[in-house]
């Protein structure tokens, strides 16, 4: 990679951080976000090559936590599904940084086994592989039942949730449930061993909802296996989920979509392809293009600061540079049943 190639990337990289940080500031924002800001910004200062990008991050992630702390001091006993989960994202994060709080710990640990894997998942991952007949939320209000195709209330079509989304939700709340100590519904080898079953992943000709959520699904499967880009991983032990990321990522590019692209860019990274291989550099480059007057990718119209903050950071996380440690599983109990899964789907030809 050219000097100046590389200077662009890290300029790039830190008017990324900037809008991230910028945007979490703001007391409304951290007050919806809060847990997942503090996530972000521990993601990046904990798995950054670039010493200068690493510590500045951390200074963010530890000033953003200290003040979630100060905020959310306890879990209400009476906390829904939706609480306990952030709590689960926040506890996490701010326990990496140093700011241990072991009440805080066990109170979550408490309020999540008063919610169900349902409420928590969509769905129990322990019972049943992830369903295609969830309902989406209906434009009316009214809340459906599984299974329903028109509203009870207003008698419009149903929309369904893709089971790719069901899928995705569950990876990522029972991992870091796994990981914080609390069960989040599910263990996460209950969300993982649906992985066969969810193969082969739709290509964009199938239909775009179904695609995409397979994008975020699969790179999700990435990051709850290689801890959040801690360890890279061979393309042997996924080898459906490689190949379906180099295919789709010109697809992704396409359709101008930066938070999905860098996603995959990463993704892809932790497999092993270098900044010199042509899908990266075509990705790098689509990611360099896009960025906005204000360091931030995505809509600059989007009324939902997730919108806005979470497209900046994956795009900021395809650009960056790893400091990978080795090639490894956070749960190295997985790879048996990795390979298994591996030699299945040679023996099927596929």
């Amino acid at each position: 990679m050219s000097e100046t190639r590389k200077a662009r990337r890290e300029a790039a990289t830190r008017r990324g951080l900037e809008f991230i940080y910028r945007t979490a500031r703001d007391p409304e924002n951290f007050a919806a976000y809060g847990f997942d800001y503090i996530f972000c910004l521990h993601w990046i200062a904990s798995t950054s090559r670039d010493a200068a990008l690493r510590r500045d991050a951390r200074r963010m992630a530890v000033e953003r936590a200290r003040r979630w702390r100060s905020e959310h001091p306890a879990v209400p006993e009476d906390a829904d599904a939706e609480t306990v989960a952030q709590a689960v994202f926040g506890g996490l994060s701010a326990d990496r940084l140093g700011l241990r709080d072991a009440a805080f710990r066990r109170g979550v640990r408490r309020a999540a086994a008063r919610v169900s894997a349902e409420d928590l998942l969509w769905f129990d991952p322990a019972a049943e592989p992830p369903p295609a007949d969830l309902p989406a939320d209906c434009a009316c209000g009214e809340a459906n039942p599984r299974g329903r195709k028109t509203c009870r209330g207003c008698r419009r079509r149903l929309k369904r949730v893709s089971r790719y989304e069901v899928w995705l939700l569950a990876l990522i709340r029972s991992y870091l449930g796994e990981r914080y100590g609390v069960k989040l519904g599910a263990g996460y080898a209950d969300a993982i061993r649906w992985l066969p079953v969810m193969r082969p992943y739709p290509p964009l000709s199938d239909g775009y909802e179904d695609f995409i959520w397979a994008v975020y699904a699969v790179t999700h499967v990435v990051y709850t296996l290689n801890g959040y880009s801690t360890y890279k991983l061979s393309p042997r032990w996924l080898p459906a989920e490689y190949e379906f990321l180099k295919d789709s990522l010109d697809d992704v590019i396409g359709l101008a979509d930066a938070d999905a692209a860098g996603e995959m860019i990463d993704s892809l990274k932790s497999f092993g392809l270098s900044d010199r291989h042509a899908l990266i550099r075509g990705g790098t480059d689509f990611l360099l293009a896009t960025q906005n007057a204000d360091g931030s990718w995505g809509d600059v119209e989007a009324e939902d600061i997730y919108e806005r903050y979470h497209p900046t950071l994956t795009a900021v996380n395809g650009l960056r540079d790893y400091a990978w440690t080795k090639r490894a599983l956070v749960f190295p109990d997985l790879a048996p049943e990795l390979r298994r899964w591996s030699r299945a789907r040679t023996r099927q030809g596929v």
